[in-house]
């Protein structure tokens, strides 16, 4: 066993340790009344950005998708694999959760392949057409600040898919159904590594600001 997956284990043991020995309510109830989470967090895959880390959530509060640059595709009917949307579903449909938060974050490298076009865009490539989702927000961040530095375009690229997922989300039938009804609200948040800080999109600025 190499030493990065005994460290997992020994970590492992220690979250044992926990929930397991020291204090059995959480998962007992988690184990005889089920999961019954209130957010879905849509995150990056990024090993520096787990939702729940983040978060400090316990146990059974979030639910949690993760993708490459946190990505929402549109909803479509038909044939395909849609294991992001199907989690979706899940989470709306059967879990009634009440949140979706979209997480992104800085220093991404979906979306630094996206800005860029630096991934494979060969017909074989997965990353190439996964990103192709926010190909929106590299056409405005190329046509509004198309002279910025890098860091800043990637930043203001990441913020825009963001945005771009957001608008996608209302775009399931069953997600605008609980929006209407008032049982279900929708947030962008964005992580800064650079700080430690946490944006959240206010609708009534129509830009991140600090939570």
């Amino acid at each position: 066993m190499s030493d990065e997956v005994k460290k997992l284990v020994d970590g492992f043991h220690s979250f044992r340790n926990k929930y397991f020995v020291k204090d059995t309510d959480l998962f007992d109830h988690l184990r005889t009344d089920g999961q019954a989470p209130k957010t879905l967090i849509i995150g990056c895959s990024d090993s520096r950005v787990d939702p729940a880390l983040l978060t400090q959530a316990n146990p059974g509060d979030i639910f949690v998708i993760r993708n490459v640059a946190n990505l929402v595709p549109p909803y479509e009917e038909g044939g395909g694999f849609h294991g992001v949307s199907s989690a979706i579903e899940f989470a709306v449909k059967n879990l009634k959760v009440e949140n979706i938060i979209v997480l992104g974050h800085e220093q991404c490298g979906g979306i630094h392949a996206l800005l860029t076009g630096t991934h494979d865009n060969s017909s074989k490539s997965f990353i190439g057409s996964w990103v192709k989702i926010a190909a929106e927000a590299r056409i405005e961040v190329l046509r509004e600040i198309p002279n910025a530095p890098l860091k800043e375009q990637l930043n203001s690229c990441a913020k825009k898919a963001v945005l771009i997922s957001m608008e996608n989300l209302m775009s399931f039938p069953f997600i605008e159904e609980r929006m209407k009804a008032h049982e279900l609200k929708i947030y962008g948040w964005f992580f800064q590594l650079e700080g430690g800080k946490l944006l959240e999109f206010s609708y009534e600025q129509r830009k991140f600001v600090e939570i």
